[in-house]
């Protein structure tokens, strides 16, 4: 791709975006859904003007990790703990459900294959983590009880989705179970959500001192952007299978390492406001095009709305969707029918983690073009709905 043309086509992004994304904050609307729009009408399902390629990934990847980093700081490491347990039963009933009942339904009542059936139930145990804590943000409730529930379930959530993905490819591929590559993956990714915070407690005492003494403005974005870019490589090079590659692995470990990297710099608020006030406005610049992104990747062409047999697989996979995620909330003790609704919602989005799946399935030629079709529609509904829910149902929270 020509240099001006990727000029041309971030042009394109940047501002659609920000055009659509505050045409429906007016409206009442939030505003990641404009953003999402944006893509959708760029890309293939609409004009057909931009196409999906290597420098807009690393582009967007960029965005849902600053957009992560940004959560981490605002993440109290002390309330995350104490929303543990229920998170543990969110992520859990969320993640074995929908992978579990719609892996035997596509099995049993639909006659698929094995692997095709497990791939979906893969991709049914999906969540967008960065959809939801955008409309958190956007509602400013990225602080409330109910985000600390819905980060500690969606890291739990997507660190069980990346070890199916390992489990379920290798059985793919190799038409043989490797337990120990799946117990390899879940080592390091465990070992890197571990190590996180203690590092970054060590990283924030360098940079503050380091900070004092800076004799060229911008330490602060500096480091911080290029230690980010240090951990999404050093965490694909360690905690994913080389046979899965960059695309799908970016989907537990790099993110999920630069959350828990955020929540260990809040040992001094000071320095911390100072942070985001550096991080914030570049942030913004990067996160649409995360946004943008996924709606770029999404094909509404492959989407035939007249095929009966689409609309039986298309309504039964959704429900399974939803329901599974609910599922998870539903079992929550001393917690008000309203919250456990806001937190079942938050946690159905699929986004750019269930195209993941979707895609993996189909470049391997796992999944046929009526299946991929079916799930893409699911990946849609689940994204563009909860939206809309949340921003109504958190208008009679009054926690």
């Amino acid at each position: 791709m020509d240099v001006h043309n990727f000029f041309l086509i971030l042009f394109l992004i940047l501002v659609t975006a920000r055009i659509l994304g505050e045409l429906f904050a007016r409206l009442g609307i939030p505003s990641v859904l404009g953003e999402l729009s944006a893509g959708i009408l760029l890309g293939v399902s609409g004009f057909g003007i931009i196409e999906v390629n290597d420098v807009l990934k690393v582009l967007a990847e960029i965005g849902i990790l600053l957009l992560l980093f940004e959560i981490g700081l605002d993440t109290d490491i002390h309330r995350l703990k104490e929303a543990g347990p229920k998170a543990i039963i969110v992520a859990l009933f969320g993640a074995v459900f929908p992978f579990t009942v719609s892996a035997i339904v596509a099995y049993y009542v639909f006659d698929l294959t094995l692997v095709v059936s497990l791939f979906i139930g893969g991709t049914m145990t999906a969540t967008s983590i960065g959809i939801t804590m955008r409309v958190l943000k956007d509602l400013k409730k990225e602080h409330s009880d109910i985000a600390q529930i819905v980060i500690g379930a969606a890291v739990i959530d997507d660190v069980l989705g990346v070890i199916i993905l390992v489990f379920i490819y290798d059985y793919a591929v190799m038409q043989e179970l490797s337990v120990s590559n799946t117990l390899n993956t879940t080592i390091f990714i465990l070992l890197f959500l571990t190590l996180a915070p203690i590092f970054a407690n060590f990283i924030s005492k360098f940079m503050k001192q380091a900070d004092k003494h800076q004799k060229v403005p911008g330490f602060i974005p500096t480091i911080i952007i290029s230690l980010i870019a240090l951990f999404a490589y050093i965490s694909h090079l360690f905690g994913a299978p080389e046979i899965l590659g960059s695309f799908a692995a970016g989907i537990a470990l790099s993110r999920r390492f630069i959350l828990p990297f955020g929540m260990g710099l809040r040992n001094d608020e000071v320095y911390l406001e100072k942070i985001k006030n550096a991080i914030t406005p570049i942030a913004q610049m990067f996160t649409p095009i995360f946004f943008v992104m996924v709606g770029l990747s999404v094909n509404l062409n492959v989407i035939d709305l007249t095929s009966t047999k689409f609309w039986s697989l298309a309504f039964i996979f959704l429900s399974i969707a939803v329901i599974g995620k609910y599922m998870g909330a539903f079992f929550l003790r001393k917690t008000s029918e309203l919250k456990k609704a806001l937190i079942g919602i938050s946690m159905i989005p699929r986004g750019e983690v269930g195209l993941i799946f979707a895609e993996v399935g189909r470049v391997n030629g796992i999944l046929d073009n009526h299946i991929y079709a079916v799930l893409i529609f699911v990946i849609i509904v689940t994204t563009l709905a909860p939206p809309f829910l949340l921003k109504w149902l958190f208008k009679y929270d009054k926690s």
